[in-house]
């Protein structure tokens, strides 16, 4: 199903000074072009914290400042075009222009928002999550996927009434969820055991020591943000063997990875957890999560019930998401559109280790359908990965194509063959080394 981190070989040996002065040459040609883009953040800098409401989103020695987009292309305050290849970090599954949706949105609207009760909106779409997805017989909205994971570990933590979260380095459920890097400041303080993505033994060792204190395992089927790895399917297995044996409860975390199949990754793996956390596209391009699971849990948030679980939230429901995310399901994500769009990217991460191989060029590429990382690998030093990964991202960008800074791409339906065979060809010209 999916390909492990591929080396490429014959590696050409990179040249340190080489890579300085072309790394330097970059950024100079980026500043030079992006006065706009730079004008843009010193504004921001006056109401914005460093310019920025979104960490995810800079980059040095500044980030585009996008003004415009359709279809795969976006636009920059300096008129440059790019094709997105990043589409929102996974959510602009849609592209950047939808008159489907755009009428959905505008008849949901003059039917009334903020209607201050329930609405037929959000039962069409609950009906239709919990039809796609094995694990959820109940499911409840928030207004995203960092929410919804939270709302699904409290959860675990009050039915199972233990304490500890079994999480992944790596990981990201959020930003108050993060495990990369030694995890986040801002994290909220539960009980966390933090293991090695992939090894099992590590994990079956936890539950042996603490089982009948971890309340849950939070993971996702492929790390994302921890670099597109995807997980293993016996590891995967594994974790819903432990989970069942010590009665914790297993969360997917398909935020990211509900795209592979109608199904999700779960559908495609053939494991089901408990519950399930889903988000961006779901939305139909407006701020949306969810979590949903077997009804015995689900049903704690049941407000008819003593004693129930609280779950408040103004825009839980809110008929502008519900609608929005009604049509997107109906005209988008379907099972054809869903597995076209996974085996268009399985074929794209194949080219490019192929790519890499051939030319030499001191990068792998990692990932799970339409969603993958490249990863620079000059074998020599850090320091010397990350100019790398910079320079290959300014090329890019200088020839047009658009991901994040950090490696990541997420294709839109919107991408196509002569997108993906013009984004080959200017990877093909190199990068200057």
């Amino acid at each position: 199903m999916t390909q492990p981190l591929a080396t490429p070989n014959p590696k050409i040996p990179v040249d340190a000074a080489r890579l300085d002065a072309a790394h330097a040459a970059a950024l100079n040609a980026y500043v030079a072009r992006n006065p706009g883009s730079a004008a843009a953040l010193d504004r921001a800098r006056r109401v914005l914290p460093g310019g920025n409401t979104r960490t995810s989103l800079w980059s040095e020695p500044f980030p585009l400042c996008i003004e415009g987009g359709e279809g795969c292309r976006i636009r920059d305050v300096d008129g440059h075009v790019y094709v997105d290849l990043l589409g929102e970090f996974t959510a602009g599954i849609f592209g950047h222009s939808s008159p489907v949706l755009a009428k959905a949105l505008a008849d949901a609207h003059a039917r009334g928002i903020n209607l201050s009760s329930h609405t037929p909106y959000e039962v069409e779409l609950a009906e239709r999550l919990c039809a796609r997805f094995p694990s959820m017989d109940r499911v409840r909205f928030a207004n995203s996927g960092t929410e919804a994971n939270l709302m699904a570990v409290t959860a675990a933590r009050l039915v199972t009434g233990r304490g500890t979260v079994v999480v992944f380095k790596g990981g990201y459920h959020g930003g108050f969820l993060t495990f990369g890097g030694g995890g986040s400041p801002v994290n909220v303080p539960f009980d966390y055991a933090c293991l090695p993505y992939n090894d099992i033994d590590a994990a079956t060792a936890e539950f042996a020591a603490h089982g009948d204190k971890i309340a849950c395992v939070l993971v996702e089927p492929m790390l994302g943000a921890g670099g597109c790895i995807p997980g293993a399917p016996d590891f995967l297995q594994a974790l819903r063997k432990l989970a069942s044996e010590h009665g914790a409860f297993l969360i997917f975390d398909e935020v990211q990875t509900a795209r592979m199949s109608e199904g999700g990754a779960q559908a495609r793996l053939g494991i089901t957890p408990d519950m399930t956390t889903v988000g961006k596209f779901f939305g139909g391009g407006l701020a949306f999560g969810a979590f949903g699971g077997r009804a015995d849990i689900m049903d704690h948030f049941d407000p008819s019930r003593a004693g129930s679980l609280p779950h408040a939230g103004t825009f839980n429901n809110n008929s502008l998401t519900m609608a929005a995310g009604v049509t997107a399901i109906d005209t988008y994500l379907t099972a054809v559109s869903l597995d076209a769009l996974y085996a268009r990217g399985e074929t794209l991460r194949a080219s490019l280790t192929a790519l890499f191989a051939e030319r030499g060029l001191p990068f792998r590429v990692s990932g799970m359908g339409a969603i993958m990382n490249i990863h620079p690998d000059s074998g020599v030093s850090a320091e010397m990965d990350r100019k790398l990964l910079a320079l290959l991202h300014l090329t890019m960008q200088e020839r047009g194509y658009y991901f994040a800074a950090r490696g990541l791409m997420a294709l839109s339906f919107a991408i196509g063959d002569d997108e993906i065979a013009g984004f080959l060809a200017a990877l093909g010209e190199g990068i200057g080394l």
